[in-house]
């Protein structure tokens, strides 16, 4: 148990990682998106490579802020019910409807991880005047998936054990708090 509390804690420390590189790529996208704005409409001069950039930045910012949110409890559920069931009936619903979470997130890392390899493969591009490689980008989204599933078995295992009645201790399940 005590190396599931320590793989736990280090899933935690990589997504709050996550979560503060959501936040730059966030800044990164409306600074030089502004900055495109400026430099197309007041110097009618455009970037050639801010608009392509920004389009990576935001893939990026999917994968990074999709595992912080869902660590935080902050996807979207119907909390009109939700919100009044005890722990137990909360953890028998996470269960009943994570199967498609997992479904989603199998596709992800199955599609993601042929798409980033034919990527490398091709050495692949931005067919834009200052080519910028996109096969970084798409490397990461099946990362970014396995981690999502790291997350989702977590839940799953903590869900099994409010089911049980057990404690397991944890002070952040933010999902059972709500």
């Amino acid at each position: 148990m005590d190396v599931l509390r320590a793989c736990s804690k280090v899933l935690d420390r990589l997504v709050a990682l996550l979560g503060a590189l959501s936040v730059l790529l966030t800044l990164y996208c409306m600074l030089f998106g502004l900055a495109d704005v400026i430099l197309r409409y007041v110097f009618d001069d455009p970037s050639q490579w801010i608009g392509e950039s920004i389009k990576m930045a935001l893939i990026l910012l999917a994968c990074t802020a999709g595992a912080y949110s869902y660590s935080r409890g902050d996807f979207i559920r119907l909390d009109l019910f939700y919100a009044k069931f005890p722990a137990r009936k909360k953890a028998l619903f996470d269960l009943l409807t994570i199967v498609f979470a997992f479904l989603f997130v199998g596709v992800l890392i199955w599609k993601g991880t042929t798409t980033a390899l034919f990527s490398i493969r091709l050495n692949q591009v931005t067919p834009t005047a200052i080519p910028l490689p996109v096969y970084p980008i798409k490397s990461l989204i099946p990362v970014a998936g396995v981690i999502m599933l790291l997350l989702l078995i977590r839940q799953s295992f903590r869900d099994v054990c409010t089911l049980l009645g057990k404690s397991l201790d944890e002070k952040s399940d933010s999902r059972l708090s709500h």
